[in-house]
């Protein structure tokens, strides 16, 4: 389902998702500023980290040597999380702020050669302005129930409904604001999907639920505004159909919610103010299609980051090939295959990094910095420096 969950079914503590300070991933290791010198001018392979919203807001220092030692491993774009559903870790006039961390760590990342992507989520919405003021807003599944007042799985599943002009308007808002911030490299979109239809396999336990089939309460996109725009076009209502999941013009409806947000509101705000827009999405796209409405392969984007969570899958590295091959032949712009750094050794580290590139990515991304130590930054280190990313 998300990233945050999927460090609690891997047994990660909450704490070291959103801890900081020297002991966490995003601030290990002992390197100085200089090293990063040590990278090579022009490198062959473009890799990312997210990093995950800080517990409490970093020093000027801890950020240096996290830029230094991401920088002189191998790393090029690091892709900080502004935005949450709740804050904003930037100076929005839209958006409850929280402190600017935005806007202490692009000096620091710029003066490390690092790019700067701001990740923002874009359709949970936890806002008691807009839950209260705009319940029709909310994502509804086929049983009629609305993500604001009983959403999915977990309590912060209140998505939107991205088909809704005015949703998409509010969306794109968050986007032209960080797209107007003059020193950022892009914008980066997480959650911008309908909310999971069928969760990954290792997670059925956690929640204790078997999805052989999407079932009803699952089933998301019969908002009051969907059901009207899908009976002018069809003649039908699809709450009403006898079995909606099978219904091709229905499947599409709901896939082309999500793909009409993407390009036509947020891709013209991100380029409009000359920025590069990416987004993390679920494995396939054929596989993100069924689980989640998600058609990426459809989107006009700079860059896409699939979460290919090999683990949450119950699949080894070869799986990470496959899903990277179906991604880089499909989408319309680079793969980035994201891969899940926190419950593995800095040897499966590289055979993920290792498998992802055998698919064809043009470089990786690590969820997360957190998940990085000492040793494991060191054998990426390593593996870049024989490809001729770093000197």
């Amino acid at each position: 389902m998300d990233r945050r969950s999927f460090l609690k079914t891997a047994g990660i503590t909450a704490a070291a998702l959103a801890g900081s300070g020297l002991n966490t991933g995003l601030f290990a290791g002992s390197t100085k500023p200089g090293d990063a010198a040590k990278v090579a001018g022009k490198a062959k392979l473009k890799n990312w980290v997210w990093m995950a919203t800080p517990r409490s807001e970093p020093s000027a220092d801890e950020l240096k040597r996290a830029f230094a030692q991401m920088r002189a491993a191998g790393i090029s774009a690091i892709v900080p999380e502004v935005y949450n559903g709740r804050k904003a870790l930037y100076p929005s006039k839209h958006l409850p702020v929280d402190y600017d961390l935005l806007g202490k760590l692009l000096p620091l990342a710029k003066a490390e050669g690092l790019e700067v992507h701001a990740w923002m989520l874009a359709m949970p919405c936890m806002l008691k302005e807009i839950m209260t003021q705009h319940p029709d807003w909310y994502n509804v599944n086929a049983k009629g129930e609305s993500a604001v007042d009983k959403p999915a799985y977990v309590d912060y599943y209140r998505f939107l409904d991205p088909g809704r002009p005015e949703v998409r308007q509010w969306v794109q808002g968050t986007v032209q604001e960080l797209a107007s911030v003059p020193e950022l490299d892009g914008v980066h979109l997480d959650y911008i999907r309908h909310p999971d239809a069928i969760l990954p396999k290792g997670l059925w336990k956690k929640y204790n639920i078997v999805q052989d089939r999407v079932y009803p309460q699952y089933d998301y996109g019969y908002t009051e505004y969907e059901r009207n725009e899908f009976k002018k076009k069809y003649g039908e209502d699809p709450i009403k159909l006898k079995d909606p999941t099978s219904n091709k013009q229905w499947f599409q409806f709901q896939l082309d919610m999500v793909t009409g947000l993407v390009n036509d509101y947020l891709v013209p705000a991100a380029h409009g103010k000359g920025k590069k827009l990416t987004a993390a999405v679920f494995p396939g796209p054929s596989m993100a299609r069924e689980m989640v409405r998600q058609d990426w392969g459809k989107w006009n984007l700079d860059g896409f980051l699939p979460m290919l969570y090999n683990g949450f899958y119950e699949a080894g590295p070869e799986w990470v090939t496959e899903q990277t091959k179906e991604g880089v032949s499909t989408a319309k712009g680079p793969v980035y295959s994201g891969l899940f750094v926190h419950d593995v050794d800095a040897a499966m580290v590289n055979k993920l990094v290792e498998a992802a590139l055998a698919g064809g990515a043009p470089g990786v991304t690590l969820f997360s910095s957190r998940g990085m130590d000492e040793a494991k930054w060191k054998a990426f280190g390593e593996l870049m420096k024989s490809k001729g990313v770093v000197a």
